[in-house]
């Protein structure tokens, strides 16, 4: 019973499998109607859904761009936002986004003329002029920071890619600027485990395919996105292990996320590179990540663990010492990918809270260019 307790407790919040939160008091969306994607496709009927928090200054200087991971949602980087936190919201209006796929935002799962395996394949930069489209109705030109964990992270690189002058700098935890090898490797594993479910039908089920889900548990939950050094020291009793396996499969089926969602996603993810960024029709930098970063005007602070099993930490090292004014800072945690993640360890998080903070302090003077 107490091994099962013990299991049970570590289901708060993991990558990938986070309970989405339709109808919750505060999501708002911005319908935007017929998106064109940067390969010339249309998502019809297209909207982005988002969450504020914090207040809008009169001069519409104090907006902060938050960006989420792979099949996450606004509350991705809750613990970073707030007031006292990180990005603080005493000071800064903090527009939390959605991303293109992920059951919020139109996805494959929530439309209905491209449902499923109908969607047109989106990218990154796709989602980045979706939160383009929804800055320009609310009336923000310009950003204080765009911040994100994970494939978030990779989104604000994007962000200052695509555009270097609208914002003072990026918060990009266990981010890359092209996607590893080893990450497309994880991917491929996870969309394997659902797609040879035989209840996935090619992608027309009728109720998720559970076994793929939880297979699919195993490969990111599990393996991608923990440490053996972070495993050694959780499970004293090593078979304990089998219990907390079981918790995440469970936590993973229970959170609703779509199969044909999380592909969707994943593909967008395995295909992002920063280098292939489009400016007038045309490839400026060539399709090298490096000469894209070296383009980016904005402070840059970048964030990964001393292992990541998912996104490897020597992307976001080698991404920081490309940035003119980037910075890299290693969190002092061996959990892995999930160092910049809720529901681990609280002192990894206070740890990116305390450097967030100096960064946004001593990017905007201590708060006096916000006033």
């Amino acid at each position: 019973m107490r091994r099962w307790l013990v299991a049970l407790a570590m289901l708060a919040m993991f990558e990938g499998a986070e309970a989405q939160t339709i109808g919750e008091p505060g999501l708002e969306s911005f319908r935007i109607g017929d998106f064109t994607l940067e390969s010339g496709e249309i998502i019809r009927d297209f909207s982005i859904a988002y969450m504020t928090q914090g207040t809008l200054n009169a001069k519409r200087s104090n907006a902060v761009l938050m960006v989420t991971a792979i099949s996450g949602n606004h509350h991705r980087i809750d613990y970073m936002i707030g007031s006292g936190r990180g990005l603080d919201t005493d000071r800064l209006f903090v527009v939390k986004t959605n991303a293109i796929g992920n059951g919020l935002t139109t996805s494959p799962s929530t439309s209905v003329g491209q449902h499923g395996t109908a969607f047109p394949h989106f990218s990154i930069r796709d989602m980045v002029q979706s939160q383009f489209l929804l800055l320009q109705h609310l009336g923000v030109e310009h950003l204080v920071a765009v911040a994100g964990a994970s494939m978030g992270g990779m989104q604000a690189l994007q962000w200052a890619v695509s555009h270097p002058g609208m914002m003072d700098g990026i918060v990009a935890l266990t981010p890359m600027a092209r996607t590893a090898p080893w990450s497309i490797a994880v991917n491929q594993a996870t969309r394997n485990a659902l797609m040879l479910d035989p209840e996935f039908q090619g992608g027309a089920y009728t109720a998720q395919p559970e076994r793929g889900w939880r297979m699919r548990a195993d490969v990111l939950q599990v393996l991608g996105t923990r440490t053996p050094a972070a495993m050694r020291a959780q499970f004293p009793n090593p078979m304990d292990v089998l219990d907390w396996i079981k918790a995440q499969e469970d936590g993973v089926v229970k959170s609703g996320f779509d199969a044909n969602d999380w592909i969707a996603q994943t593909w967008a993810y395995d295909r992002h590179n920063v280098g292939e960024t489009l400016v007038g029709g045309k490839q400026p930098f060539g399709g090298d990540p490096v000469r894209a970063l070296r383009s980016v005007k904005a402070k840059a602070l970048l964030m990964a663990g001393t292992l990541d099993l998912y996104n490897p930490v020597e992307e976001a090292i080698e991404a920081a010492a490309a940035i003119p004014d980037g910075r890299y800072v290693a969190i002092p945690s061996m959990q892995g990918h999930v160092a910049a993640s809720p529901g681990f360890r609280p002192a990894d998080l206070e740890f990116i809270n305390v450097t967030v903070r100096a960064f946004m302090e001593s990017m905007t003077d201590g708060g006096r260019k916000l006033q």
